[in-house]
């Protein structure tokens, strides 16, 4: 069967893939379209498969926070290089990526790529499609929700990293600017929980260990070595922790008494720090 440009130019619309590779599967479908959109959907997975072990350091995140501010979620869209991150198809299946996480209130990563879309296809196939258009991976790096009293969200101006910030005892007061404080900071400085009573036993083992490792290298007594490395493991708290860190614009406070100034019980009860590459 003659395959025509007109036939070439209505697969390419409807699938968004090149002009040869619509060509190529329309002449191996014998002009059937059905099937030749099918051999583009095995063409991007085969390109998945192949690329599933590449490095995905370039990408975006987005993040929504609910119109009550009480719910907010975001999401890492992630690819292998800068160009293919700014490209329109990329930007669109970010915001399809993250419309349907706020659409659906989706659980979690797998329930989220299961989401079927308009055409019926699951959020993933549509995903593996872009792959099989683009040629690399594509993956959603990340999804996470933050419920609270009041949820503020920061995207870093880089556009691959983003924040989410829950908090509670707000006693109806807004919160937005402290909010955005906050996010700010968790984005620079990386802690690695709320407080102490959120890290994990294994990193305090770990840190305990390493005090007394590092006591025992400059001679202290055995006997001190615990003393010392509980010492040492109120410093990484101090460091690692958000409302124990000193408060990046000003050192005078804490983020624990930074907070109490802004609204007297006021907390943060969650955070999720999302970042590429």
């Amino acid at each position: 069967m003659a395959i025509t440009a007109a036939d070439v130019n209505k697969l390419r619309q409807e699938t968004g893939a090149g002009m040869m590779d619509c060509k190529k599967a329309l002449t191996e479908a014998d002009g059937d379209f059905e099937k030749a959109k099918e051999i583009l959907r095995k063409q991007g997975q085969k390109i998945a498969d192949k690329r599933a072990d590449n490095t995905t350091s370039e990408g975006v995140v987005l993040a929504h926070v609910s119109q009550d501010g009480k719910s907010g979620k975001v999401v890492a869209l992630a690819c292998e290089t800068e160009p293919v991150s700014k490209v329109a198809d990329f930007q669109n299946l970010a915001m399809a990526v993250i419309s349907t996480a706020v659409a659906t209130n989706a659980a979690d990563k797998a329930s989220l790529l299961a989401t079927p879309q308009a055409d019926g296809r699951a959020l993933q196939d549509h995903i593996t499609d872009l792959m099989g258009k683009i040629g690399e991976k594509i993956d959603v790096a990340s999804f996470e929700t933050v419920t609270a009293d009041q949820v503020v969200s920061y995207i870093h101006s880089n556009g691959k990293l983003g924040v989410l910030v829950g908090l509670s005892n707000t006693n109806g007061t807004d919160v937005t600017e402290v909010g955005k404080d906050i996010a700010m900071q968790i984005a620079a400085m990386k802690p690695i929980a709320v407080d102490k009573d959120g890290v994990d036993a294994t990193v305090v083992e770990r840190e305990i260990e390493i005090g007394k490792e590092q006591a025992r290298q400059e001679g202290k007594p055995e006997a001190m070595l615990e003393k010392i490395a509980l010492g040492k493991l109120n410093k990484f708290y101090k460091e690692n922790t958000l409302l124990n860190q000193e408060f990046v614009k000003d050192n005078s406070l804490t983020i624990a008494q930074l907070l109490e100034k802004t609204s007297k019980g006021l907390t943060v009860s969650a955070f999720k720090r999302v970042a590429i590459g």
